[in-house]
């Protein structure tokens, strides 16, 4: 598609952190013009009343309606307001929509409302690409959902996974979102880690639902341990399943997988956090001890794990290169 002109782009619940990375990708982008942010708590309050470091955003204040046009919404609600909200038809219908929530992800959820506006596709690139670039609405996967799908998607393609894998990932205190609660607070987060939801994370749906849809026949498990990490952003997983299947020529697959795909690089060595941390990228390592396979896969939980994941999603939908806008930086030290 040959945009004439700029995006109009709309955000719905604009105070909390996923919107905050949106609207600094957004202010940023070539392609788009923010169109409205809208806050029911903090309508008339100018964006940097809630996002400091937007200080410099000096024409814009969060607004209250939600039903203002625009090409695109990015609704950032929490889990189960985004339903509500479509539910109620605040929104105008021919906007296309990227939903940040869990509310649209799986298949068999809300499949009247689904129906009414159009099926959302679930939106990770590296597995529904060319089906979100026809898509009208777009289901943004979940952050640890994104890490784990991307360090197993090649194997599954493949059908090279025969037994249960196993999974320990840790994650930074900005997972838990903008809210505080007993776990969130610094006095308790801060050199301090612990396990939460092991092996029933909401997320296991989702990611169960792509690697079947890869490889039908599988009928194994997968083992999550999740862990609250005493930093700020970021997700480091470590993945093993026993395997027959030669390092050399797992590392094959994952590069041939990834090949034509802008924001995951498989590395030929071990990989740190740091290095994809403020960034849209994936880092994968593949290494193999005895007859246990192991990838390694890192993320940026709010970008590519929720906003900067987003921005490529609606980069597709609107025939934009897929890369536009998120050409950010990550941290050395």
């Amino acid at each position: 598609m040959l945009l004439m002109s700029k995006l109009k782009v709309g955000i719905i619940g604009g105070a909390g952190y996923t919107a905050g990375e949106l609207l600094r990708i957004l202010i940023h982008h070539p392609a788009a013009d923010i169109a409205f942010v809208q806050s029911e708590s903090n309508a008339g309050k100018p964006l940097s009343a809630v996002h400091t470091d937007l200080f410099f955003v000096k024409d814009m204040i969060f607004c209250k309606e939600t039903n203002l046009k625009a090409d695109v919404i990015f609704l950032c609600k929490g889990h189960g307001e985004s339903y509500k909200l479509l539910e109620g038809e605040k929104i105008y219908a021919e906007a296309k929509i990227i939903d940040l929530s869990q509310d649209f992800r799986l298949k068999d959820d809300y499949s009247t409302l689904q129906n009414k506006y159009g099926s959302f596709v679930y939106g990770l690139p590296e597995l529904n690409r060319h089906i979100i670039k026809t898509s009208k609405n777009v289901a943004n996967p979940g952050c640890f959902a994104t890490c784990l799908q991307l360090g197993m998607l090649p194997l599954f393609s493949k059908h090279l996974i025969q037994n249960d894998v196993h999974i320990s990932a840790i994650t930074g205190s900005t997972g838990a979102g903008q809210k505080l609660t007993s776990t969130s607070h610094f006095s308790w987060r801060n050199n301090n880690m612990s396990v939460y939801k092991a092996f029933t994370h909401q997320h296991l749906k989702e990611v169960t639902q792509s690697l079947i849809q890869l490889d039908p026949s599988f009928d194994n498990s997968l083992f999550f341990i999740p862990y609250r990490g005493n930093f700020t952003r970021g997700i480091i997983a470590t993945l093993y399943v026993k395997s027959e299947e030669p390092v050399e020529k797992a590392r094959e697959y994952f590069t041939a997988y990834y090949e034509d795909h802008p924001f995951v690089h498989v590395s030929d060595k071990n990989i740190d956090l740091k290095q994809v941390v403020n960034t849209n990228y994936c880092q994968l390592f593949v290494d193999k001890y005895e007859d246990t396979l192991m990838i390694i896969s890192t993320i940026d939980n709010l970008i590519k794990g929720a906003s900067g994941q987003a921005v490529q999603n609606m980069n597709l939908m609107f025939g934009l290169k897929e890369s536009m806008g998120l050409d950010l930086k990550s941290t050395a030290f």
